[in-house]
């Protein structure tokens, strides 16, 4: 990308998308391209092909979809499959006709078997039954990677694909029912922390409760499992997953954007693992919490592992650098520092 390139940014506001706004930005681009959901709404295809028509990027990188954890994916199916397939059709689509140079769409993890042999290498796509649970969501992101294939041998454009492993840090989504796991424990562990140094009015306020009975603000942390000497964890804590922080995503799909133009998906992650277990207390420690951690295996796991084989990209030259406990602390300032301009 050249530094006066225009550059569109689809889904600015999410983790991700505002992760890419800042890494442009540090490099000294400045003509980037952002719009409000009011402003555009990016599953209708007139509007779509509107904004192509008067900004036309020579970059996008499409970022936006509809995410969320195990029960936002298991609860909201329609949804997550609908939105997802009509913002990235229209995007791509619209990107081919209106002659962008690259388009960098952003898949997930979620699309390889759930039993696929560890770590999963880009060829295991298709090799096996996807994870029940996101299921609609992993179908969505592998029509999309495949849209991008199709358009680069049908019309020679320059549509790559990154597949990134479990995401967190800044402008994360930290909601108790919808969260992904690590801001969710982050949240959780918060919440836990606050009623055990008797700081019942800040737990409230933190809720959207402020002002609230006491016991009426206990009830609805203990419907998250959430008490003053205790938190509960979905599921049995067994499960092995991959963390990388939105920061290092955002540098490795810069460095991609320059350096990376085959048809087939790369995959982008840490290269380690953990247990579910590992990351709650893990996560427990940065936060401060001194009570118990609960697991619930009324609740599901998911996938039992989901590692990464990143040596496509290490062999780029590209790694990541920035390790899980620091970027756990500077997650939850950040968590901190958000609530506190709220107030």
């Amino acid at each position: 990308m050249e530094i006066t390139s225009k550059i569109y940014v689809a889904g600015h506001r999410g983790m991700v998308g505002s992760a890419i706004v800042r890494a442009l930005q540090r490099e000294g681009f400045h003509d980037i391209v952002t719009r409000e959901l009011a402003e555009l709404d990016l599953t209708r295809q007139s509007d779509v092909e509107a904004f192509f028509e008067a900004e036309r990027p020579a970059y996008v990188f499409l970022a936006a979809a509809r995410v969320g954890g195990i029960r936002a994916n298991d609860v909201y199916r329609a949804e997550f499959i609908y939105q997802n397939l009509q913002i990235q059709n229209n995007v791509i689509h619209t990107s081919w006709r209106s002659g962008v140079r690259k388009l960098l769409f952003l898949g997930s993890s979620c699309i390889y078997p759930k039993h696929a042999p560890q770590p999963m290498r880009e060829e295991y796509l298709l090799t096996g039954p996807l994870e029940p649970t996101n299921e609609p969501y992993a179908i969505a992101k592998i029509a999309g990677l495949k849209m991008c294939e199709s358009y680069n041998r049908q019309y020679g454009t320059h549509f790559i694909s990154a597949m990134p492993t479990n995401l967190y840090g800044p402008n994360d989504n930290f909601d108790l029912a919808g969260s992904h796991v690590l801001p969710a424990l982050i949240r959780k562990f918060h919440l836990g922390r606050l009623l055990s140094e008797g700081k019942d009015d800040l737990a409230a306020e933190d809720l959207g409760m402020a002002g609230a009975p006491l016991s009426a603000v206990r009830a609805r942390l203990a419907e998250y499992g959430i008490r003053h000497d205790r938190v509960e964890v979905w599921g049995t804590g067994a499960p092995r997953r991959e963390f990388l922080h939105v920061d290092d995503l955002a540098a490795a799909l810069l460095f991609l954007m320059d350096r990376y133009d085959e048809t087939e998906h790369i995959n982008v992650g840490w290269g380690e693992d953990i247990t579910i277990r590992e990351l709650a207390e893990t996560v427990r420690d940065v936060v401060g919490f001194e009570g118990d951690i609960v697991f619930n295996p009324a609740f599901p796991d998911g996938t039992p592992r989901k590692l990464l084989d990143i040596s496509r990209l290490s062999a780029l030259g590209w790694h990541p650098t920035i390790p899980l406990r620091e970027g756990i602390r500077t997650t939850y300032r950040w968590y901190l520092e958000s609530r506190e301009k709220r107030r």
